[in-house]
């Protein structure tokens, strides 16, 4: 198997689009090459523990309504076209994702990563949950298969809140400055939500390279 090594945060919506984009390819190909590990990468190291007001927000970062409301319509339009129906407007806060980051860690050590990272891209941007808040991780990570009595005692905890932002830290200190950002076998980052027919040209180069060795 070769390595993909994804960077994420469950809040940005390129990295839903560009991980719907990925999984097309996986799906059209029998026996793909790749095994996935995601990584975390807050969008918003700073923001606080509560998380904020998600119109604030987002007039904040975008320079005003206006801009962030054309923004948002470019990535709802993309989202759509790949099959994902976000309710953008059901979403309150954004919050801060150091928890959520942990649970997918947590859920890395079950081997049930992408049933938690599915879960959280789907909970915030198609339901409207606020996935900075404990009740609703505990939540996520039943319907993934954890326990969620277990991960609600450390969620209370400071389990790994250094070692993720240790991972993030290193992320940035590597060049890596947004995402999604995909790394295949520890050597080439691949940037950004590309379309599912790049995937499938990266993969066809892996398969041959693999039968040629």
């Amino acid at each position: 198997m070769i390595k993909l090594d994804i960077l994420s945060d469950p809040i940005c919506p390129w990295c839903y689009i560009g991980k719907i984009r990925l999984e097309k390819a996986l799906a059209e190909v029998k026996d793909h090459p790749f095994a996935i590990e995601w990584h975390p990468f807050q969008l918003n190291p700073d923001m606080p523990r509560e998380g904020m007001d998600r119109r604030t927000y987002l007039e904040a970062k975008f320079g005003g309504k206006e801009n962030a409301v054309k923004t948002y319509a470019e990535i709802d339009a993309h989202a759509r076209q790949e099959g994902i129906e976000m309710d953008l407007a059901a979403i309150a806060r954004t919050p801060n994702t150091l928890d959520a980051h942990r649970l997918i860690h947590w859920a890395g050590i079950e081997d049930k990563q992408g049933a938690v990272v599915d879960a959280l891209f789907a909970a915030y941007f198609e339901q409207g949950r606020d996935i900075g808040d404990a009740e609703v991780l505990c939540d996520i990570a039943d319907s993934a298969g954890l326990d969620g009595a277990v991960t609600a005692r450390l969620l209370q905890t400071d389990e790994d809140v250094d070692l993720i932002r240790r991972r993030d830290a290193h992320s940035r200190e590597m060049g890596v400055s947004s995402v999604p950002t995909f790394i295949v076998a520890n050597q080439h980052a691949v940037p950004g939500a590309q379309p599912t027919d790049l995937w499938l040209k990266v993969i066809g180069e892996l398969k041959e390279q693999q039968a040629a060795e």
